[in-house]
């Protein structure tokens, strides 16, 4: 039976090895921040997590799904734990400001050289990845099991977690019996929210491109404009989410990208769309799909297009729905940790994650019986900035702060670094002590 000083120790033992890391893990995130890295393309970030990881005892592994790192750590008889950091960045000029601000670029799948920042903070988690390896280390007296650590390349486009599946994820390493992560957001830094079940959206990215017969602007009876068709593509679109979807649902239909022409006396060929959807049901998105592909169908045979649009989906992930019972041992034991009042009830996101695919049997194609898995969220806005912001609520707040993905966004702050490693520790310590 756990007692109650039983419990004071694990936290007092977690919070001194969290302070025997962190000077070593803030100047690692540091580092990282300097150097971000596009999807895919996380070369020295990985190189440099496996270097931190295999000096801490960890059997490390180079390069699972392209630039994916897993490091183990073995520690007698007990289930295994996963966790997971990403770390890719984005193609943003960062203007935080920082001493140790991003100058780095990179050239793009289009062949364009684009800035680099890390505007979505995975370097933090994939720092706090390396900070909590070095907890546990410290602590392998109190807890029994394997520890699996994946450092997770392409999470931005929803690429990476797939690839170190396909490349034999549950099958060259142990099958984990509980996955835990975690993600930065503009709440109250040292705060941490928890959901149960339907958390964040089902996402896909579509391109499309629409065929016409261009010509001469002054002779449009001469041609198959597909600027019109797309036009009504457009506005056609709308009608899913008021006319197709259920009112008590959550659908979001985008069309982030529509060009067409080169000047105004010249019909195009063609024009192209890319389209954003986003949901929380998974049967839901896969009929908004539907409807998507056949509204644009339609619409191309209503203004005569010589041949039927062509469609590509740029990427996609499914809905992420943590499990309710896995929820609620992981938000007691950092109940226990942090206290309650630093824990907050955490709104329904509709960003979106390829998180999910590591415990969805099917989705992720790895077979068997679903994994459970925990996402939790840790705040970044300092204490003093948070007092200050309009609003009541988490979800109030957010209206007011730097989300993730600008380029003042800035969540590395050392409460938040901290936070995210004794979250990840007590978390993991709640399956393995």
């Amino acid at each position: 039976m756990t007692t109650q000083t039983d419990r004071m120790n694990v936290k007092g033992a977690v919070s001194a090895q969290v302070n025997a890391a962190f000077a070593e893990v803030k100047a690692l995130y540091q580092q990282l921040h300097q150097m971000p890295e596009l999807p895919f393309q996380e070369y020295k970030t990985s190189a440099r997590l496996a270097e931190s990881l295999e000096a801490l005892g960890y059997t490390v592994t180079r390069n699972v799904g392209g630039t994916g790192v897993v490091a183990l750590l073995r520690n007698g008889e007990g289930p295994t734990v996963m966790l997971r950091g990403d770390m890719d960045a984005l193609p943003i000029k960062e203007a935080t400001g920082l001493d140790y601000a991003s100058n780095e670029t990179a050239t793009a799948a289009d062949g364009n050289e684009v800035p680099l920042m890390h505007a979505c903070g995975h370097d933090l988690h994939s720092s706090c990845i390396v900070g909590t390896a070095a907890v546990m280390v410290g602590l392998t007296a109190q807890w029994s099991g394997t520890l699996m650590l994946i450092c997770q390349p392409a999470e931005e486009i929803f690429g990476g977690a797939k690839a170190m599946l396909a490349d034999g994820l549950y099958e060259r390493f142990p099958r984990p019996d509980i996955i835990l992560g975690q993600h930065n957001m503009p709440a109250r830094a040292g705060t941490i929210g928890h959901r149960a079940n339907s958390t964040m959206a089902a996402c896909t990215n579509l391109a499309v491109t629409i065929h016409g017969a261009g010509g001469h602007g002054s002779m449009p009876a001469q041609t198959v404009d597909p600027v019109v068709i797309a036009a009504h593509v457009v506005t056609r679109l709308q009608s899913i989410v008021s006319r197709e979807v259920p009112p008590e649902e959550t659908v979001v239909v985008t069309v982030g990208k529509l060009h067409a022409g080169t000047q105004a006396n010249i019909i195009p060929h063609t024009a192209e769309l890319e389209i954003n959807i986003r949901s929380f049901d998974n049967t839901l998105h896969r009929q908004v799909v539907a409807s998507i592909e056949r509204i644009i169908r339609a619409e191309c045979d209503a203004g005569r297009a010589p041949k039927p649009p062509a469609f590509q989906v740029l990427n996609e992930t499914i809905a992420l729905h943590n499990d309710p019972m896995a929820v609620e041992h992981v938000r007691s034991a950092h109940a226990e940790h942090f206290g309650d009042t630093n824990l907050f009830d955490m709104p329904r996101l509709n960003g979106s994650e390829d998180f999910p695919f590591l415990g969805n049997a099917e989705a992720g194609g790895f077979g068997g019986d679903d994994i459970p898995y925990v996402y939790w969220f840790i705040g970044a806005t300092p204490a003093e900035r948070w007092a200050e912001t309009p609003g009541t609520s988490v979800s109030q707040k957010m209206r007011h702060l730097e989300m993730p993905h600008s380029p003042y966004y800035f969540p590395g702050n050392d409460i938040t670094l901290r936070t995210g490693m004794e979250a990840m520790a007590t978390a993991a310590l709640a399956y393995l002590a």
